[in-house]
C-alpha cells in the first residue's frame, strides 16, 4: 500500500507539473488565434469550452449534478458571479498577452495569493500570523515600486490578480468538482457567447471561417487549451497534499514571467526588477511560513495521537512510534 501511496504522489506530482505548466506556456497559444481580437477569443474560449466540457462529462456519465444544482438558488447565484468574475479574467488575460503586456500579467498571479491573503482579512475577518503580514506588507511595497515605475498602478495584474481571488472565494463556497464548476459556469457563459459570435458574423468582422481552416482550428481548440489545465488540476488535488500544490502555483507565472522577458523580449527597467524582487521576497515568507505551520500542525496531531494511545491503555504509556516527520515533495 505505501508503494501504491508512493505512486500516486508521484502521477500526482506529474498532473500538477503538467496542469501549472500548461498554464504556464498559454502565452504562446493566444497569438495564434489573431488576426481574432480578444474578445472574440474569449467568446470562442466560452464556447467550446461548454462543449468540450459536456463532452467529457457525457463520455464520465456525471449528469446526477445538474438536477441537485438545479434546487439550489443560492449556489446558481454564487455560479453566475464565479461566471462573471472569471469572464473578466479569461478576457483581460487574453488583451493583455496579445498586446505585449505578458510580464504584467505573470505579476497577477504572483501576487494573486497576496491579494487572497488580504481579502480573508478584509472579508472574512481572519486573523494573520506575523509572517503573513510581513509578506502581505512587503506585496504592497512592491505595488507602490511598480506604480511609480510604470507611472500608473499596474492595473492589469491588480485586476487579474483581484478577478481570479475572488473567482477562488466563490468556488470554494459552491463546492462542486472541477469539471462540473466550469461546465456550469461555460453554461452561464455560452448564450452570450455566442450571441457575440452570431452578431460579430452578421458584422462581416468574424475571423472563424474566413481565416483559414487552421485558424479556425486553433479558435475551436481554445476548448481544450481550457479543460485539459484544469483536469490535469483535479487530478493532482486528489493526489498531493495542498502545501504541495501551493508551491507548484507558482510554476504559471514563472513560466509566463520568462515568456515575458526571454520569448516576447518585454522591457525589464530597473525599477520593474525592484517591484519583482519585492513580491518574490514576500512569496518566499509566506511560503516559509506555510511549510513551518504545516510542519507544527502534523508534530501536534502526533503528540495528541500519542496521548489518546496512552489514555486507551489505562494511563499506561507503552512504547508507540510517532510518525515520522517529512517535508511536503516539491
Amino acid at each position: 500500500m505505501a508503494a501504491k501511496s508512493g505512486g500516486e504522489q508521484r502521477a500526482g506530482l506529474l498532473y500538477g507539473v503538467g496542469a501549472y505548466g500548461m498554464w504556464g506556456l498559454v502565452p504562446l497559444f493566444w497569438p495564434l488565434l489573431k488576426p481574432a481580437g480578444a474578445i472574440e477569443i474569449l467568446a470562442h474560449r466560452m464556447a467550446w469550452s461548454l462543449i468540450v466540457v459536456g463532452i467529457a462529462l457525457l463520455a464520465l456519465r456525471r449528469w446526477g449534478w445538474i438536477r441537485e444544482l438545479l434546487r439550489q438558488p443560492r449556489k446558481l447565484g454564487l455560479i453566475a458571479v464565479a461566471a462573471t468574475v472569471i469572464t473578466v479574467n479569461w478576457g483581460l488575460y487574453i488583451w493583455a498577452v496579445n498586446t505585449g503586456h505578458v510580464v504584467e500579467a505573470s505579476l497577477g498571479y504572483f501576487i494573486n495569493p497576496l491579494v487572497t491573503i488580504a481579502m480573508g482579512v478584509l472579508l472574512l475577518k481572519e486573523r494573520l500570523r506575523p509572517a503573513q503580514w510581513v509578506a502581505v506588507g512587503t506585496g504592497l511595497s512592491a505595488v507602490l515600486v511598480l506604480a511609480v515605475g510604470y507611472g500608473q498602478p499596474p492595473w492589469i495584474s491588480l485586476t487579474l490578480a483581484v478577478s481570479f481571488a475572488v473567482y477562488g472565494l466563490v468556488k470554494k463556497k459552491v463546492n462542486i468538482g472541477g469539471l462540473e464548476s466550469l461546465a456550469a459556469e461555460t453554461a452561464v457563459q455560452f448564450l452570450p457567447a455566442l450571441a457575440y459570435l452570431l452578431w460579430l458574423g452578421s458584422q462581416g468582422s468574424a475571423t472563424f471561417g474566413t481565416a483559414g481552416a487552421g485558424h479556425a482550428a486553433l479558435l475551436a481548440a481554445t476548448g481544450v487549451v481550457t479543460a485539459v489545465p484544469l483536469v490535469c488540476f483535479g487530478a493532482a488535488a486528489i493526489r498531493v497534499p495542498l502545501s504541495t500544490l501551493g508551491l507548484l502555483q507558482y510554476l504559471a507565472p514563472v513560466f509566463q514571467f520568462l515568456l515575458g522577458v526571454a520569448y516576447f523580449h518585454e522591457a525589464m527597467p530597473p525599477e520593474r526588477w525592484a517591484g519583482f524582487s519585492l513580491v518574490w521576497l514576500a512569496l518566499t515568507v509566506l511560503t516559509w511560513d506555510a511549510l513551518r505551520t504545516s510542519r507544527r500542525t502534523r508534530a501536534e496531531a502526533a503528540a495528541a495521537a500519542l496521548s489518546l494511545a496512552a489514555e486507551t491503555v489505562g494511563g499506561t504509556v507503552r512504547p508507540v512510534t510517532p510518525p515520522r516527520e517529512e517535508a511536503p515533495k516539491v
